[in-house]
């Protein structure tokens, strides 16, 4: 079932090969904080020392948001859908538990269930850095739990329940590149609609983390692009040069969307690779018709049972009996290995 008319069919596999087969979508993405997220290890959030731009070569702090910040939440995303419609095996599935093996989320995003097999994930995502330096970027808060009647004492003793964290600031802009190799048309629909539907990233997602996904572009290589950090890098040194940064003051997202742009049309002229890049008009086009899917409830049901069979045909095919092989070689081997001790 064909859904783009928008994208030439050769960007995409008529199923899900089992082999590499050298073809790549790239989504470019703008992740926006929206409130106060917390994208932490150990208590502490993650930032790397970096050098500020390509041509501004001074280094500085950066916040960092770790590969699994982005797709564990992208990926649930999907699966709260595919529950939802109940396609697949879908109740088979438990986050981090068990996998039902044949379901898009287990496919394209992939699992590992110790002996009993796994899936490398087709999607690729690397760690994303802030434009803006880590000291311009969070900000601490004093955080406490009251008692019953809103106070912090009762009865004359005062809790000591008061702890302070340190928050990244809305406004603070993340530059992302998902890719998914090898795509289906119906695999390509799958993660875009799970990256335009996050809204939640990092630590006490219930609470805070609010994350607004801005794609200004698809670009469909034979190869891997350029990393975030370059990217990063690229427009920092254009709006450094605009006289765009002005801390404590929050980058314009207008500006910010700009520059990025320019700094991926600049940075993808370079590459060695070849590649068609929907950036522009081109991508609006195929964003509105990717939301005309995706909002409608038949066509956005028909997409993920698309996705879900050509997952369940490739599970059967490469994953499940490639496990009972394996299963097979390990109890002859452990038979043989026995013999020889005995």
């Amino acid at each position: 079932m064909k859904f783009l008319k928008t994208l030439d069919s050769k960007f995409f596999h008529d199923t899900i090969p089992a082999k590499p087969m050298g073809k790549y979508a790239h989504f470019i993405t703008i992740r926006v904080t929206e409130s106060y997220p917390l994208f932490q290890t150990d208590g502490e959030l993650n930032k790397a020392r970096v050098r500020a731009g390509i041509e501004h070569k001074e280094p500085i702090s950066r916040l960092a948001m770790f590969k699994r910040k982005q797709s564990t939440p992208e990926r649930l995303t999907g699966r709260e859908l595919l529950r939802n419609y109940k396609i697949g095996e879908w109740e088979k599935c438990d986050y981090n538990v068990d996998f039902s093996k044949t379901t898009p989320d287990c496919i394209l995003y992939g699992f590992a269930i110790g002996d009993s097999g796994s899936e490398k994930s087709k999607v690729v995502v690397d760690t994303a850095y802030s434009i803006t330096p880590f000291d311009d970027s969070h900000l601490n808060f004093t955080l406490n739990a009251p008692f019953e009647n809103g106070t912090m004492s009762r009865q004359g003793e005062v809790t000591s329940r008061i702890n302070s964290q340190d928050h990244i600031l809305p406004q603070v802009f993340f530059p992302s590149i998902v890719t998914l190799k090898d795509p289906t048309e119906a695999g390509f629909l799958y993660v875009f609609n799970n990256i335009l539907r996050t809204r939640h990233y990092g630590a006490q997602t219930t609470r805070t983390g609010r994350v607004r996904n801005e794609l200004i572009g698809v670009i469909f290589a034979d190869g891997e692009i350029i990393s975030n950090l370059l990217w990063t890098q690229k427009i920092y040194d254009l709006m450094q040069q605009k006289g765009k940064i002005n801390p404590p003051d929050p980058l314009n997202e207008d500006e910010v969307l700009e520059a990025a742009t320019q700094a991926i049309h600049a940075l993808m002229s370079e590459e060695c690779i070849s590649h068609a890049d929907f950036i522009g008009a081109s991508f609006t086009q195929l964003l509105s018709e990717v939301k005309s899917i995706t909002s409608e409830e038949t066509r956005l049901q028909e997409m993920l049972s698309q996705a879900n069979a050509e997952s369940s045909v490739y599970a059967q095919t490469w994953v499940l009996k490639s496990g009972k092989k394996d299963a097979k070689k390990d109890t002859k081997g452990n038979k043989k290995a026995a013999a020889v001790t005995e």
